[in-house]
């Protein structure tokens, strides 16, 4: 799995009716963006997170910043 900060991250429910859990990746401990990575879940909650089989991650455009610090897509 690679991912890079600014990812987001979802665990899908393991159960009928299980909830999928989502959050942000705001750290990569890993090599070249290899987990583990540190994740802040909807909710505010932050933990190290090692992924398995039920995990994905949503790329998400990274913006540049242009003159005067303005977001650039």
């Amino acid at each position: 799995m690679h991912a890079e900060v600014g990812d987001e991250l979802i665990v899908k429910g393991r159960h009928v009716g299980d909830d999928d859990r989502q959050g942000v990746i705001t750290e990569v401990h890993g090599e070249a963006g290899a987990p583990p990575y540190l994740v802040k879940w909807r909710g505010g909650h932050q933990s190290v997170f090692f992924p398995s089989s039920d995990a994905l991650v949503e790329h998400r455009p990274r913006q540049r910043k242009g003159r005067a610090g303005q977001s650039v897509t």
